[in-house]
């Protein structure tokens, strides 16, 4: 039975080390034109707040940790920013008609306040990107001005 254990042991070993050597791609590129900062004007505090809370899932553009290098974690967090991005891509925001970003900027501040967004997940190994109450209303107001400004100018083309 102990001869089992260190065979299924060492297997688990060989296996986890290997891993290392199949890393998924990262996350990064250049500066784009579609990126929602580039597109709009975005008060710093806010622009803050993207960045730090949502930035690393939802653009073209993540803040690697030393542990992200570790397989398996990094094929998790691969996964995590591939289905944000699917969800919302801010670097690509340029390329969203009008009233989906409208949709978008609606369920930013719906899932903010609901404390949905950052995922838990998330905001166990980045605390910092917690969202504050003082921070979820200047999200929200935010996405409010915008949303009418992007309203305003759909109805004027």
């Amino acid at each position: 039975m102990r001869k089992i254990l260190r065979i299924f042991f060492l297997l688990i070993v060989v296996a986890l080390v290997a891993a290392q050597f199949f890393q998924p791609e990262k996350n990064t590129s250049e500066a784009s034109e579609n990126h929602i900062l580039t597109l709009h004007s975005v008060p710093e505090n806010v622009a803050g707040i993207l960045k730090n809370s949502c930035f690393d899932c939802h653009s073209n553009n993540t803040n690697y940790h030393w542990y992200h290098s570790v397989s398996p974690v990094s094929w998790m967090v691969a996964n995590h920013i591939r289905e944000g991005k699917k969800e919302l891509n801010f670097s690509e925001w340029g390329n969203m008609d009008v009233f989906s970003q409208i949709t978008k900027l609606e369920e930013m501040c719906q899932e903010s306040e609901h404390r949905k967004m950052p995922l838990k997940s998330y905001l166990l190994m980045h605390p910092k990107a917690k969202l504050s109450d003082e921070q979820i209303v200047a999200l929200c107001d935010w996405t409010t001005r915008l949303s009418e400004e992007l309203l305003v100018k759909a109805v004027e083309e």
